[in-house]
């Protein structure tokens, strides 16, 4: 009798253990491609989300522009010449107290590029007005941004095209 009892309050057998390990094992094999598929995913919202919010300021930079707040140039597209113009603001022309008009609080980063020591004016692809939308160059203004980050985002669609 006691040796049954010792047998029952005993630890695992080895192949319990064997068992136990290998489906943790093959959970882990799926568990792993998720969560970078939700990192991933993640990243991608983000950079969904900068683009609208820097678009946006363009656009509102570019209607302030054609309503006359910003003092107007010869021969300027009416977009900004540089990304951080929209951060550090621009004097309105129409007010009397000259008043800034600032496009963004900050500059969104391009959440693909990691290394923090790059302005984030510099995590981007930037596209002058007379640039044509196949071969995006840089030039006098800013008329869009796109991530110069090479890669394909889940929909199959390349970061750079969105």
């Amino acid at each position: 009798m006691t040796a049954i009892r010792n047998h029952l309050h005993g630890g695992f057998t080895l192949i319990e253990l064997v068992v136990t390990l290998a489906i943790l094992s093959m959970l882990s094999t799926v568990a792993l491609p998720m969560a970078e598929l939700t990192v991933q995913r993640g990243k991608e919202q983000e950079l969904h989300a900068a683009l609208r919010q820097i678009r946006d300021a363009i656009d509102a930079y570019k209607q302030a522009y054609d309503e006359g707040h910003i003092t107007r140039k010869v021969g300027a597209s009416g977009y900004p010449p540089t990304l951080d113009v929209l951060v550090q603001g621009v004097t309105d022309a129409l007010s009397p107290k000259e008043q800034k008009l600032f496009f963004l609080r900050r500059l969104p980063r391009n959440p693909f590029v990691h290394d923090s020591n790059i302005p984030a004016a510099q995590t981007w692809g930037k596209r002058s007005y007379t640039s044509n939308a196949d071969d995006p160059q840089e030039g006098d203004d800013v008329f869009d941004v796109y991530s110069a980050v090479p890669g394909i985002g889940i929909n199959g669609v390349p970061y750079k095209e969105w």
